[in-house]
């Protein structure tokens, strides 16, 4: 299949203006949190007399677990409220002001950089439970707003352009942010992201979206459950969300990378950014591939074998003495796990009716952020009791028997084959309207 009419999906001038949107913040984030870890893990391991803690290995991994949980609980007690905000509200606007919220948090991190570790981690801490709060309302009003700039048949691959804008932003945004932390400091990486989220406002502010359908007769608290119970009686959603829940929970490595870095491999911020970049070089060839020909038989099966895949993956990387071997188990994983993240983004997209959208994606987040912000936590907790390379070989265990008991807890999900068939079974589930 040929790469041009794929690329037809940017016709759509408000789609275009998204993907850009998208793709600016994806690399000021990624850039900002590779150096939020290695800040945070340097000011922990420094000596006390040269302004950090003088904490051990273990304890300032345990340390950048925290900063994970951090922007977890803010998702927890707000997403749900976000996704009835993104059906409720007008989407462009939620993402200009939430966008606009974590530039000016982003000075916040700048100021850090000139402090000592008594003041620079509360402020880095302050910082990311406002960014947890931040990111409570900005996926559901993305997710909910995009499927509205393109016709109905071009969001697969609106979808996989999607995720092969935000893979690339994730293999450069670290790459970037490391050099420029080795060569130039945290207050550079800092600045060029303030920069790249400003386009990113600019962009979606510019765009000419639909306007705004507000759900109607359907309020308050109603419309979470709502949200809730759709996914609840739709157990092919239900399992492709809970599997990435659980593997990206105990298997993800990634908070654990600036450890890894210092003390294991000895490749500094440079080779951190490397690290952080490799996984995403696994997905965005995948998502390329995706782009151009799209999964349309055995999405079931992909998913689950890629899940394995994973897992052996990250037992390879955490066993591995060698930097490039290490980068290379890293590449695996990103993409084993690009394609759980297009099976379980095509099913949300195309078996969930527009009006809950919102609802249905925040509840989505909760389970994504889950795996990752409070899977953090846990990979520092696991280092604190296992080791750094104790809590990967453990992580990398669990997602292999996760594979294997989500195909008989799940078998719907195990079998399941093409995305239109999974589409009509969930028009059957659709909720009755409320009166």
């Amino acid at each position: 299949m040929a790469l041009a009419p794929s690329l037809h999906v940017f016709r759509h001038r408000a789609y275009l203006h998204f993907w850009v949107m998208r793709v600016s913040i994806a690399a000021a984030r990624q850039m900002e949190a590779i150096t939020i870890g290695y800040q945070v893990y340097d000011l922990a391991r420094r000596p006390a007399e040269t302004g950090g803690l003088g904490w051990s290995i273990e304890e300032s991994a345990f340390l950048l677990g925290l900063v994970g949980l951090a922007q977890f609980v803010p998702v927890l007690l707000l997403s749900l409220v976000g996704g009835q905000a993104a059906d409720r509200l007008n989407r462009k606007m939620i993402l200009i002001v939430s966008n606009t919220v974590r530039v000016l948090l982003s000075f916040g991190l700048l100021a850090s950089v000139f402090l000592p570790a008594s003041n620079a981690l509360p402020i880095i801490f302050g910082v990311a439970i406002m960014l947890g709060c931040v990111n409570a309302f900005t996926p559901a009003a993305a997710n909910s707003l995009f499927p509205r700039l393109v016709p109905r048949k071009e969001l697969p691959n609106a979808i996989a352009w999607n995720s092969l804008g935000f893979q690339t932003a994730v293999i450069v945004g670290p790459a970037v942010g490391g050099l420029i932390y080795g060569f130039f400091g945290a207050a550079t990486v800092y600045t060029v992201a303030i920069i790249l989220a400003s386009f990113a406002i600019l962009a979606i502010a510019t765009a000419k979206t639909p306007p705004h359908e507000k759900v109607l007769n359907v309020r308050g608290w109603s419309m979470v459950f709502e949200g809730l119970g759709y996914i609840r009686r739709n157990k092919i959603v239900l399992g492709a969300i809970s599997l990435d829940l659980v593997v990206v929970f105990f298997g993800g490595a990634k908070a654990l990378l600036p450890v890894f870095a210092r003390d294991i491999l000895h490749v500094g911020q440079e080779g951190l950014g490397i690290l952080a970049a490799s996984p995403a070089i696994g997905a965005a060839t995948v998502a390329f591939i995706l782009a151009t020909r799209p999964l349309t038989r055995n999405t079931g099966p992909w998913m689950m074998w890629a899940v394995g895949i994973y897992g052996v993956a990250t037992l390879v990387f955490g066993l591995s003495p060698y930097f490039f071997l290490s980068m290379a188990a890293l590449i695996v994983t990103g993409a084993a796990d690009e394609i759980s993240v297009y099976v379980r983004a095509s099913l949300i997209q195309l078996a969930t009716p527009d009006e809950m959208k919102g609802r249905v994606s925040s509840v989505s987040f909760i389970f994504i952020s889950a795996s990752n912000e409070l899977g953090e936590f846990e990979s520092g907790v696991a280092a604190r009791l296992l080791g750094p390379v104790g809590a990967v070989v453990f992580g990398g265990c669990a997602a292999i028997t996760t594979a294997l008991l989500w195909t008989r807890l799940f078998p719907d999900l195990a079998r399941a084959d093409r995305f239109e068939n999974i589409e009509e079974q969930a028009v059957s589930e659709k909720p009755p309207a409320s009166a």
